[in-house]
């Protein structure tokens, strides 16, 4: 055991679920109800003041967020000792990303119920007063439970309310951003333009431009209109219809 929640609800064990530029998850759990839990862990003494704005955002967005596909949030504290905030949310087995690539999955039909779930959440996220643009979505965002085939939506960490109909500022992984990103002028056909690009990587198993060496090859095929390589090897046509 490595670390107790200030009224002793969720213990925080030493394995880690995953990490990044600012945030570590780890493997957790709630005694109240005996469950595992991802106990996430952010270091404000890393981030700019803007960065710490951002990540209260993103707290006080996923608070506010309920719908089976999207990653469920139970609490969340700021520890001043250590100056970070910790979140607690639900745990899945991991990236849907990771799973393809281990799992080889190529049946239409489980390709299939992947994508309505995705789909549902992103309707969910659309459909709030303020629409809600995850601006990141790829299937290293997106995350499944393998024992039950439960899919969920998180990392929303760049994710934003459309205050006006359309939205500016360039954010998010260049593979699976569209071309209006780039442009700085967008809404929520980005998210759609996204989940196709994650639709292909479910299908072909790879990152879409994965003949890219970098991100500037990708901006110049996005923006000239250029379809990923991967797209061609698709021969089912209402797939590639579907996904183009």
């Amino acid at each position: 055991m490595a670390e107790i929640s200030p009224k002793g609800r969720f213990k925080r064990f030493y394995e880690e679920l995953g990490r990044g530029a600012y945030k570590i998850v780890y493997k957790g759990v709630d005694h109240e109800t005996g469950l595992e839990i991802a106990w996430n862990s952010i270091s404000l003494s890393k981030l700019p003041q803007s960065d710490r704005v951002r990540i209260k955002k993103e707290i006080d967005l996923v608070k506010s967020l309920r719908h089976d596909n999207i990653i469920h949030f139970i609490t969340g504290w700021q520890n001043k000792e250590k100056n970070e905030v910790v979140f607690i949310t639900e745990i899945t087995t991991g990236t849907l990303s990771r799973y393809i690539k281990k799992n080889k999955i190529t049946r239409l039909k489980v390709i299939k119920g992947w994508c309505q779930s995705i789909l549902s959440g992103l309707v969910y996220l659309h459909e709030q007063e303020l629409p809600i643009i995850h601006r990141d979505l790829k299937c290293d965002n997106i995350f499944i439970n393998s024992n039950s085939g439960e899919i969920r939506i998180g990392d929303l960490g760049l994710s934003t309310p459309m205050n006006n109909s359309y939205t500016s500022s360039v954010l998010g992984t260049p593979e699976f951003m569209a071309p209006e990103l780039y442009e700085e002028h967008y809404d929520v056909k980005i998210d759609v333009y996204a989940f196709g690009m994650c639709m292909l990587e479910m299908i072909t198993q790879e990152k879409p431009y994965s003949e890219c060496f970098s991100p500037a090859q990708i901006y110049k095929k996005v923006t000239a209109g250029i379809p990923p390589v991967a797209l061609s090897r698709i021969k089912d046509q209402e797939v590639y219809n579907f996904i183009y």
